[in-house]
């Protein structure tokens, strides 16, 4: 909650969509717990089901995913030194950091009795390995939300415009690019683990993930030629935090039913990642 605080105060007077600090205090004496209040968004979330003008226009609903490109490519372009978030996080070796830290965290699950490991996670290593040789040898860092998927947005009611991003709580500063690549790895494609949701809540004719990379240059002027790169490293950060739950679960710690779907979840992000380093 801090690290959303801070950061929402920041980007008051940008142009990132995000809902509007008003106060929050992280001494837990108040309240008894550190707190924020925020604006109230008027939008709605894509993957809780659309209102009647975008579930009958096409156009809107492919205007949404361009929307979400444009704020998370104006994000990345924000100096963050600015806007008072220079100590927000540590972008020297970020990109060097990343899969050594999420095996860490991946291990870790082994205090949770009844997970089965690592093993059960089809090419987790090669995902590792391939990231490690494969990773740029330079960035220009900016401000990153962390967690840039459908279900942390919130769409204008009158067209396809982003009201705000939402859930800032993985936000850092490090390599924007992340961010792309996580959007198109979670994107609600035909096939992937994340389309039923979406289909189930008429979340067809979306902007096609080389249609969002394409938006996301011409927005940024950012180089690509490695977004592959952070598209699998996404799958391998998201799906060991979604492999967190399952462990939980067999731990008895959290429902098995929720377990199990984002287990699934995380053997398709790890098979998406899979089809791309072969």
């Amino acid at each position: 909650m801090r690290r959303e605080m801070r950061v929402l105060e920041a980007l008051r007077g940008s142009d990132v969509p995000h809902p509007g600090f008003i106060a929050g205090s992280s001494d837990e004496t108040i309240l008894g717990a550190a707190f924020y209040l925020m604006q109230p968004v008027d939008g709605f979330n894509p993957m809780s089901g659309l209102p009647a003008l975008h579930a009958r226009e096409p156009l809107l609903r492919r205007r949404m995913g361009l929307a979400v490109v444009e704020a998370i490519a104006a994000l990345g372009a924000l100096d963050y030194r600015a806007v008072g978030l220079a100590d927000f996080g540590k972008p020297e070796n970020f990109l060097e950091r990343q899969v050594g830290r999420w095996r860490r965290q991946l291990e870790s699950y082994a205090d949770l009795a009844g997970w089965p490991g690592p093993g059960a996670i089809p090419g987790v290593d090669a995902v590792a390995a391939w990231l490690d040789r494969h990773r740029p040898s330079a960035f220009q860092p900016g401000i990153i939300h962390g967690d840039a998927h459908l279900a942390n947005v919130m769409i204008r009611p009158d067209s396809g415009e982003l009201a705000a991003l939402v859930d800032w709580e993985l936000s850092t500063i490090g390599d924007p690019l992340l961010d792309l690549g996580w959007l198109i790895a979670t994107w609600p494609t035909d096939g992937s683990s994340f389309a039923t949701d979406a289909m189930a809540n008429q979340l067809t004719d979306l902007a096609s993930p080389a249609d969002l990379a394409a938006h996301y240059a011409a927005s940024s002027g950012r180089d690509l030629a490695a977004l592959d790169w952070y598209i699998v490293l996404a799958c391998y950060k998201l799906g060991i935090i979604l492999e967190g739950s399952f462990a939980r679960a067999c731990a008895g710690k959290a429902p098995r039913e929720t377990g199990e779907r984002l287990h699934a979840h995380t053997l398709a992000l790890f098979e998406r990642a899979l089809s791309i380093i072969r």
